[in-house]
């Protein structure tokens, strides 16, 4: 389950590159250096991963404390489903609900922050502007949120947040250098696949629920096996 996060991310990574592509390209990289251009570049997506890792922490924490109510498997389904029914919903009528709203303030002190960091050439702004840009609303990001929620545990919904932030360094990166590579056919080929990969990890989470007893896919789930062969003994 865990390997879904980096096809997740690699799959969505030119919706990433449509949302945060003009802060990429507007990156104060050194255009003369092409060494020192590849090292800045490096740090920003190590912002942005270390952003993304802060992120899956919060979240799996909140996952592992349902867990503890015997909520897991049931959170796995339904986070699956949702995954499915967010990709199903026409998107004109899913854009009229902004459900950044909430947090409107707080995005709008990261554009601006954004938009400070943008000016300086300093190697510790990469590293800001990545972290910022990891706060940006974007709906791969909230899918790969819910995807940390059902792991169930902060370590696993960290690395699961990780692992989406590197699956999205290559189409990112090459959107820096090669920006028209990006446009046309391609781009419109590689949208059409996001909801049918999406949907096939929104099923991976309900078989993962189910507990049906597939090895790696829907493992059965664990039984109290301990307390049992105790209460034998005694």
């Amino acid at each position: 389950m865990i390997l879904s996060a980096l096809i997740l991310g690699f799959m969505g990574s030119l919706h990433c590159v449509g949302m945060c592509g003009p802060i990429a390209f507007l990156l104060p990289v050194d255009r003369t250096n092409p060494y020192k251009k590849f090292g800045q570049i490096f740090i920003y997506h190590i912002g942005r991963l270390l952003a993304y890792g802060i992120i899956g922490l919060l979240f799996g924490l909140l996952g592992k404390g349902l867990s503890v109510f015997g909520l897991q498997q049931k959170l796995s389904i339904a986070i699956g489903i949702l995954m499915i029914f967010i990709v199903l919903i026409p998107y004109q009528t899913f854009n009229k609900y902004n459900f950044s709203k909430p947090i409107f303030k707080l995005v709008s002190k990261v554009k601006s922050r954004l938009g400070k960091e943008l000016q300086k050439k300093s190697p510790d702004t990469f590293l800001t502007i990545g972290f910022l840009n990891g706060f940006l609303p974007c709906g791969l990001v909230y899918m790969a949120l819910f995807a940390s929620i059902a792991m169930g545990s902060s370590i696993q919904g960290g690395l699961y947040m990780l692992l989406f932030g590197v699956g999205t360094i290559p189409l990112m990166t090459t959107a820096i250098y090669f920006s028209s590579l990006l446009k046309g056919g391609i781009k419109q080929k590689i949208q059409k696949t996001i909801p049918v990969f999406v949907v096939a990890i929104g099923i991976l989470f309900i078989l993962r629920g189910l507990g049906l007893g597939i090895p790696y896919i829907s493992p059965a789930p664990a039984t109290n096996m301990v307390s049992s062969s105790i209460e034998c003994h005694n």
